[in-house]
């Protein structure tokens, strides 16, 4: 039977969208109330802004054979237990008959701020999978098939995350030669295809869109490796797969 992708690239259009009006009504409320903060830090941390997105999961979920599991959105049954640390808390849960399904993580990174920033979302990303796959080895998920682990980020196109970085450096080694003067925006499409490569995550996204997405829902993919079309379809098989073993 072949894969439901659920429409996924007018939901994701229409996801976009919602991304940036939500940030953009979060900036405004905080004007309105006469807060201040750090760059747009309060426009994240105010609104949920990849809502979009994890919705086009649960449609997958449902599309494809698995309409009996639980979903989890809600922030208290996100948290999964970890190895280094207690827990773990992530975006979107899948659960079918007290199976792990598949974990899910989305990020964004919108300017003015790339070069810590980055850094950052790739040591946050490299340390949730070593720490989820050391605690499956471990038996924290019981005895079952690995589960979908998937990493997306939406990161805004803007001429700073374009722009080539002549900043890293390394005083005592050379760094590898594909970051050589990469933008960030390249940055973050090797994070993701590294991650796939290392059998860190089953799949990983890098989606990047300009803030007039808002009205236009134009968005875009860094390579075929990180694309949307491969998360979902990945996504979808593995759902599907659940699917025929339940």
């Amino acid at each position: 039977m072949a894969l439901d992708l659920a429409d996924y690239q007018q939901k994701a259009s229409d996801a976009t969208m919602a991304f940036w009006g939500n940030r953009q009504k979060a900036l405004e409320a905080k004007i309105t109330a006469g807060t201040t903060d750090t760059g747009e830090r309060g426009a994240v941390t105010a609104g949920n802004t990849m809502d979009g997105f994890a919705g086009l999961m649960i449609d997958l979920v449902e599309a494809n054979g698995l309409g009996t599991a639980s979903v989890h959105r809600n922030r208290s049954m996100l948290t999964l237990p970890g190895f280094f640390r207690p827990t773990k808390l992530w975006d979107v849960l899948v659960i079918q008959n007290d199976r792990l399904v598949a974990a899910l993580e989305m990020k964004s990174h919108v300017g003015p701020s790339f070069s810590n920033n980055a850094n950052n979302r790739a040591e946050e990303a490299i340390g949730t999978a070593h720490d989820f796959w050391t605690a499956y080895r471990d038996g924290a998920f019981g005895s079952h098939p690995k589960p979908f682990v998937g990493w997306l980020i939406m990161v805004e196109d803007t001429e700073k995350s374009r722009r080539p970085s002549t900043r890293d450096g390394s005083r005592h080694f050379p760094i590898f030669p594909e970051f050589k003067k990469a933008s960030y925006l390249q940055r973050y499409d090797l994070l993701c295809q590294k991650l796939v490569k290392e059998n860190l995550y089953s799949a990983t996204c890098t989606l990047t869109s300009q803030r007039s997405a808002a009205t236009t829902a134009t968005f875009a993919d860094m390579s075929e490796l990180s694309s949307l079309k491969t998360f979902v379809t990945s996504f979808a098989g593995h759902i599907a797969a659940e699917a025929a073993r339940s």
